[in-house]
């Protein structure tokens, strides 16, 4: 019972923020701008729906299920890259349209997940989409205690372990830096940016290292106090951020692509 409330602690947030961007997503309205209208009520309901998919489906596999199932193979001439990530990916959904104008490009976060949340569903999320390139954006809710405490060691064996699953499957790996990130909503006692940065310096040489490509969002994204620039609440982009990473993936994809033909 214990592990259970610590849980839902953690991870109340970012089931609030799935709620909010529903109710937003056509007023690009970010759904931290909604969490000062919770009531009690709500609480208690949000943590027992997070507590109800816990214990039932721990990756939220049940998410893109039906979507996965009715996205066609793709073309031969189509290059497919899945986003896969956690609410900053998800999150990007309102400017998709927009920022990747007729690109098939698959948008497969998740708000609030670990990696281990995403090497559980790697596979039905990404690899069997049969996409030419794969985009992870991941770590900043490891190193949040989303699901407990966990340190760069688990975060990196991870994605090691979704990368490992992208090269046996001819999946291209952009591998995105963790963005920026000063400050949790909330959470006066986590001081995330030396371990956003430590991250960072290992995702940069792994893929080095591996046949991948590293992304640098956080140089562009960030202030003096390695904290997010563009940002409503510390830890998603806004607009304005989005607009700045929009071009810069876009840049890596093509030359992946490129490279790739």
């Amino acid at each position: 019972m214990t592990r259970i409330i610590i849980l839902t602690i953690f991870v109340f947030f970012p089931l609030y923020y799935i709620q909010a961007q529903e109710n937003s997503l056509k007023e690009e309205n970010p759904p931290t701008r909604q969490m000062n209208n919770l009531t009690p009520e709500q609480i208690r309901e949000f943590r027992d729906r997070m507590c109800d998919m816990l214990r039932n489906d721990f990756a939220n596999l049940e998410k893109y299920k039906a979507e996965n199932e009715n996205t066609a193979l793709p073309t031969e001439d189509e290059s497919r890259v899945v986003f896969f990530g956690n609410s900053i990916t998800e999150w990007w959904g309102p400017f998709w349209n927009t920022q990747f104008p007729n690109k098939p490009y698959l948008n497969r976060g998740i708000a609030g997940q670990t990696t281990a949340q995403m090497l559980i569903r790697f596979k039905p999320d990404v690899i069997n989409l049969n996409p030419k390139v794969v985009v992870i954006l991941a770590g900043i809710n490891d190193i949040t205690g989303m699901m407990g405490p966990t340190t760069n060691e688990m975060i990196a064996d991870n994605i090691s372990s979704m990368i490992d699953i992208a090269k046996a499957n001819g999946v291209k790996v952009i591998l995105s830096s963790v963005l920026p990130c000063y400050s949790i909503v909330g959470r006066p006692d986590l001081h995330p940016a030396e371990r956003v940065v430590k991250l960072n310096d290992w995702l940069r040489q792994y893929a080095k290292q591996n046949d991948c490509i590293y992304l640098d969002y956080f140089t562009p994204l960030a202030d003096e106090n390695n904290g997010l620039k563009y940002s409503d609440d510390g830890v998603h982009p806004n607009k304005k951020g989005y607009e700045i990473m929009a071009p810069l993936v876009e840049e890596v994809i093509q030359k992946v692509l490129g490279d790739n033909k």
